[in-house]
């Protein structure tokens, strides 16, 4: 029996050599860490030197800001001032003045709404600018008098101006003063500075912010003749209703030619408001 066991147990040298070259291997692999610090040393960091290269850095990423346009809102290296009227100003020369795209894009949502410069402080109002880049652009800005609000005590008649005078009415942007000209094409024109309160969007507060600087000629305003009028022509009212035009039509084909609007207080479904609104646009001869 330990005969047995002694064979099973001995190792041929063959086996012995390779025992004892793992052995070697086994204690190289657990030595290489020690013998890796004895012979390292650690480098020192010197933070004064990495302080100095980050400041350098930071200085020319300044100077690139200040120096250099790109897309990302910077201001042109070279700037030059003009005179020039901020209303529909190319986007090419607000770059010229020294605004940057983030400033101008602001500048272009504003007129696409409908605002306008009116005066060098409305200028000053747009958020993207800053107080020095008004002080800068201030000396240089001109704007015609069409775009310039009436001076107080000018009074603007409503059925001959254009939409740049309508603009001119302290209260009056583009939006209103297009409203204004759509309506009164549709009218025929205005017989009283009231009817503005017609308009949409203006409303009493509105009307008694403007109202002190218009006036009104009711004298140009262009009139129909009831007698010989057509459906489309009555179309254009805003205070007749289908059947209120169908009603002075038809009591026009019964009864003859209308002589006065008293006549035509005969028709049940026209009131006295109706007539009075519709009374100054219509000729009776």
């Amino acid at each position: 029996m330990k005969a047995r066991i002694k064979t099973y147990l001995s190792l041929t040298k063959k086996e012995w050599n390779g025992i004892v070259v793992f052995i070697i291997l086994i204690a190289l692999v657990l030595a290489a860490p020690y013998v890796y610090q004895i012979s390292s040393k650690d480098n020192i960091i010197n933070f004064n030197e990495f302080d100095k290269a980050v400041a350098l850095l930071n200085q020319g990423k300044k100077a690139s800001l200040a120096n250099s346009y790109t897309s990302n809102g910077n201001r042109p290296a070279n700037t030059t001032l003009f005179s020039f009227n901020p209303n529909n100003l190319p986007e090419t020369e607000w770059y010229k003045l020294g605004l940057s795209e983030g400033q101008v894009k602001v500048i272009k949502n504003y007129e696409a709404k409908g605002g306008r410069f009116y005066s060098k402080a409305d200028v000053k109002k747009i958020y993207s600018i800053s107080l020095d880049d008004y002080a800068r652009l201030e000396p240089y800005i001109n704007l015609p008098a069409s775009y310039q609000k009436a001076a107080p005590g000018e009074i603007i008649e409503i059925n001959s101006a254009d939409s740049a005078r309508l603009t001119r009415i302290r209260g009056i942007g583009p939006a209103f003063a297009m409203r204004i000209i759509r309506y009164r094409e549709r009218l025929g024109g205005f017989y009283s500075k009231e009817q503005l309160k017609e308009v949409f969007g203006i409303d009493d507060t509105k009307y008694n912010e403007i109202k002190n600087g218009i006036a009104v000629n009711n004298k140009t305003i262009s009139k129909v003749n009831v007698n010989n009028v057509t459906f489309n022509q009555l179309r254009r009212y805003p205070y007749l209703s289908f059947k209120q035009m169908n009603a002075i039509l038809e009591y026009h084909n019964e009864h003859g030619d209308y002589e006065s609007i008293d006549d035509m207080k005969n028709i049940a479904i026209l009131d006295d408001g109706i007539l009075r609104k519709i009374g100054p646009y219509l000729v009776f001869k």
